[in-house]
């Protein structure tokens, strides 16, 4: 804890970063348990994708290109710092407890699962350009019709974005 946040709380004053803004330790162990719980999903889902490219990495498909190789190491170092940022909201949370400035915490945590998020979304892309890239080359034998994954895998993040713009 900084000396200034320090010295407010034990001079008892009532600020927006002090717990006292809390009517019980209840609203404290809420806010906690949202963020720890958004954390331990996203690093649930980052963890799994891991977890399926290094086994597509050790063991690899015998018509696997040099193009897929380069593929499949960008998504292995892109979903390792996602699972590291996204798991930084817990490492952070145990590190600091007990945590007296709850916004600096919510603040901080917020800030890794947001960058976090932009590594998970590469890593989603290029898993899903490898998977219709074998697909699309055992439907079709033109090695041609392979590169029409790329922009195939480019819908979904497309129209969530599309999506996401239209909110209301």
């Amino acid at each position: 804890m900084d000396e200034e946040s320090s010295d407010s709380y034990n001079k008892g004053k009532n600020n927006s970063d002090s717990p006292d803004k809390y009517e019980s330790n209840e609203d404290i162990a809420k806010d906690y348990d949202t963020i720890l719980k958004e954390s331990a999903v996203l690093t649930t889902v980052s963890g799994f994708l891991f977890a399926f490219l290094l086994n597509i990495s050790i063991n690899r498909p015998s018509d696997f290109s040099f193009e897929d190789g380069i593929i499949l190491m960008i998504a292995l170092f892109t979903v390792t710092f996602a699972t590291s940022f996204l798991s930084m909201p817990v490492f952070y949370h145990h590190l600091q407890y007990p945590y007296r400035n709850i916004e600096k915490f919510k603040l901080r945590s917020h800030r890794f699962i947001v960058f976090g998020t932009a590594p998970l979304f590469i890593t989603l892309y290029l898993g899903l350009l490898l998977g219709l890239k074998f697909g699309l080359h055992l439907a079709f034998d033109s090695p041609a019709i392979e590169y029409w994954a790329y922009l195939f895998s480019v819908v979904p993040f497309a129209t969530v974005y599309i999506f996401y713009r239209l909110r209301k």
